[in-house]
């Protein structure tokens, strides 16, 4: 605006009118709202970490007393300046300014009683600590589950998957219930006046780092929703992804409706794809919008009676199907009065005032010229020597003759003739003056680009969300999970030519997008991999619940019942063993698609992480390793084995090595030489002439990464960089 501004008082000088009339239209625009979604961008999230231990300098809250309920504590923020330890407990001395008072305030508490906080763009070094694994895939890659505030974890992922995840699918917190998701560690209630604008500004922080990791080439984002916020993100989403195709799908997922009190009852939810770069929907067998599907390996009524081969119209339609649009393509077919049959083609009428009128049929037959419905003059698809050719062949079939002498006329088009070629069509001619028979081949299958509006039984989300799930892990009730052959059929439209595609869900809830992409990898044999981000919130009736027992946030109690441990994990292990919790085979089949068992479980492999919230002054000197090393896993693949411990001077993984130490960086160099597995090599040095010494020496095929020797400050977040 200053140079604006600028600009003004120089024609001011030269015209005052003219400057006085552009400072109001300026003025004018400067008191407009910015075009689009506008929304408070409230304070960014703080977030507690129960279970970490209370350092010197870590910011704290006071935990409730137990028994007592949240809301009666300070929610204040303190400094720990202390700790000492007196008969055994440690203690933490605390200080805060008060403001009202402008003083400083002092206080000392148990640690157990106080929970670290991390406030927005305090920096912090994440590592990632293992929790459990499952092996039955062998050399297969890794899906990995994350416990961690998602926010943070995104933050992390930038460094090992920034434009290599092929697919994001989420399902985020709906907004529609009263205490459903929280904010500032607060449940956010249903009449809450900023209910809407912090839902955006919650959303909006993890789209944007969601975008960096996306392939910008090919890659796509799927998000779920209802109708509170459905017009909501689809702004947001046009804001954030301001370069990319967006649309909207509606998916009938509930038949019987949701209540709305004397509304219409809801039965469907929303869905936003957004196309990045040469992202494209993949055809499909089904249309969507047919219940009319494959269910227990029964074929659908398609597949047991393929469709017809429907010819094309040889009068354009639909865009330049004006008769100036093609010249040369405004011809007569006449056609024999008695017999209906061909006579002859003529020739484009030239030039465009010529009438078609002054045409005169041979002795017996009459003209059809390319009419329009509305009765202008149109164009064929085909010019008069083509269509000469293609009725030869029998490739071209006059329709009957109306007593008006008009008539269709359809032609074979080049899609059918590449179908004929590849064998997908059969070609039957009784004799050469009739035009061809042609029926698709026994082994059709028939593709065809899905619709918007999705109508399936194997979407509905009682059925084969919340009824499956508590077959898999009975007693664990999840609320409103989705239809696992939803998420299936929704990455399979973008994947289905990726088998080693990377797909990304930062909402996980119950792991129904991993269990997903298990089902797909047995389909075809893929490799893909999924990363899972949840947190192991507990709901807040199962809190206050909790909370009477005096039981507290970081309690073994508590913990066990948070989404992770409860459902997420449990799930996808029980998905991959077959087996539920208790040991027991689940006792039911996958239905739609492919039947089989799911006692048979998956041949993939999964690992489970926290993500740790990491020391300053172990990073300081260099005594992170540990915490760091499944994050330069997960960036090489994570695939095979994986160098925990810095035990030598350098460590060979099954594809990925790290060189600790760059005067071993000969021996190093030898031992990877015709290591073909070997994808990517981890430099640890501060020295920028020694790290592209030895990049230069590595073979083509292996990706250079250099690491700082203090390791943790490489991956440093929460800094404002985001």
């Amino acid at each position: 605006m200053s140079t604006l501004k600028n600009l003004l008082r120089q024609v001011e000088s030269k015209d005052p009118q003219l400057a006085a009339d552009l400072a109001r239209e300026v003025k004018a625009l400067e008191s407009r709202r910015a075009f689009g979604l506008n929304f408070e961008r409230h304070t960014p999230e703080t977030v507690e970490l129960p279970g970490r231990p209370i350092r010197r300098g870590d910011k704290v809250r006071f935990l409730p007393e137990r028994g007592e309920p949240t809301k009666n504590v300070d929610r204040g923020l303190w400094r720990v300046t202390k700790i000492k330890v007196e008969g055994g407990i440690r203690t933490a001395e605390l200080v805060r300014k008060a403001v009202e008072l402008g003083e400083i305030e002092t206080a000392t508490r148990a640690c157990d009683d106080l929970v670290v906080v991390a406030e927005f763009r305090d920096p912090i070094y994440p590592g990632l600590k293992s929790t459990g694994k499952i092996e039955r895939g062998g050399n297969k890659p890794f899906h990995t589950v994350i416990n961690a505030e998602n926010y943070h974890a995104l933050q992390a992922l930038q460094y090992t998957h920034e434009g290599k995840v092929d697919a994001i699918y989420i399902d985020p917190p709906y907004n529609t219930r009263d205490k459903d998701w929280k904010y500032n560690n607060d449940y956010v209630d249903s009449d809450d006046q900023y209910k809407h604008s912090k839902w955006l500004a919650m959303m909006e922080r993890r789209l944007k780092l969601a975008k960096k990791l996306l392939c910008p080439i090919n890659s796509v984002l799927i998000a779920t929703i209802d109708e509170k916020e459905v017009h909501r993100l689809g702004l947001l989403l046009s804001q954030v992804f301001n370069d990319s195709k967006i649309q909207m799908v509606t998916s009938l997922i509930n038949p019987k409706g949701v209540a709305r009190g004397q509304e219409f009852y809801r039965v469907e939810e929303y869905l936003f794809f957004v196309y990045v770069g040469e992202a494209a929907v993949q055809k499909s067998t089904h249309a969507m919008i047919s219940t009319k599907e494959r269910v227990d390996n029964k074929e659908n009524e398609a597949e047991t009676n393929p469709p017809k081969v429907r010819w094309g119209s040889l009068l354009r339609s639909g865009t330049d199907a004006k008769r100036s649009d093609r010249k040369h393509q405004f011809y007569p077919i006449f056609v024999n009065k008695n017999s209906g049959e061909l006579h002859s083609i003529g020739e484009a009428l030239l030039p465009l005032s010529a009438n078609r009128d002054e045409v005169i049929p041979p002795t017996g037959t009459v003209a059809i010229w390319p009419i329009r419905k509305d009765g202008s003059e149109g164009r064929w698809q085909v010019g008069n020597q083509r269509l000469s050719e293609l009725f030869n062949m029998g490739y071209a079939s006059i329709g009957k003759l109306s007593p008006s002498g008009r008539a269709s006329i359809k032609y074979v088009t080049d899609n059918l003739l590449n179908q004929i070629k590849n064998g997908s069509i059969r070609v039957t001619r009784k004799n050469k003056t009739e035009a061809v028979s042609l029926e698709y081949a026994n082994n059709y299958v028939h593709l065809e680009n899905p619709k918007t509006m999705w109508n399936k039984t194997s979407h509905s989300a009682s059925e084969h969300g919340s009824s499956l799930v508590r077959s898999i892990i009975p007693g664990r009730d999840f609320p409103f999970p989705k239809s696992l052959y939803a998420v299936e059929d929704c990455l399979r439209f973008f994947v289905s030519n990726k088998p080693n595609a990377i797909i990304l869900d930062f909402f996980s809830g119950s792991g129904t997008t991993a269990h997903a992409v298990m089902r797909l990898n047995k389909e075809d044999s893929g490799q893909r991999q999924c990363i899972s981000i949840t947190n192991n919130e507990v709901s807040a009736d199962e809190q206050k619940e909790l909370s009477t027992k005096g039981l507290r946030p970081g309690d073994a109690e508590w913990e066990s019942l948070g989404i992770c441990d409860h459902v997420t994990k449990p799930r996808i292990q029980s998905a991959i063993t077959g087996r539920t919790p208790q040991g027991e085979d689940i006792g039911i089949e996958y239905r739609f698609n492919k039947q089989y068992s799911m006692a048979d479980g998956f041949d993939e492999n999964a690992e489970f992480f926290t993500l740790s919230y990491e020391a300053p002054a172990p990073v300081a000197h260099n005594r992170s390793f540990e915490a760091i090393a499944p994050l330069l896993w997960l960036k090489a693949g994570a695939k095979g084995r994986r160098i925990d411990r810095k035990e030598n001077s350098f460590g060979i993984a099954d594809n990925y090595a790290i060189l600790f130490d760059l005067d071993a960086s000969k021996n190093f160099l030898s031992e990877i030489q015709g290591n073909q597995l070997l994808t990517m090599a981890f430099i640890v040095t501060d020295d920028d002439l020694g790290f592209q010494s030895v990049c230069e020496e590595l073979p083509s095929h292996v990706e250079s990464v250099r690491l700082y020797e203090s390791y943790l400050n490489n991956f440093t977040i929460n800094t404002g960089r985001d």
